[in-house]
């Protein structure tokens, strides 16, 4: 599934960044190559960072 429309960032991309990386969701579409553009995605991209980094915790 597609994240961010603008970028086609997709979810498991987003995830496995996540897992690698720290840093908000704005910092690691700058690690993918990207900006967000209509910043529309970033609430839900924040949750599945957050849930991603969460589940590797655990």
């Amino acid at each position: 599934m597609y994240i961010c429309i603008c970028n086609a960032i997709r979810e498991k991309d987003l995830r496995r960044i996540a897992c690698e990386d720290g840093g908000d969701a704005e910092t690691l579409y700058a690690r993918l190559g990207f900006a967000p553009q209509c910043r529309q995605c970033l609430e839900e991209a924040a949750q599945i960072v957050a849930e991603a980094r969460a589940c590797q915790s655990a």
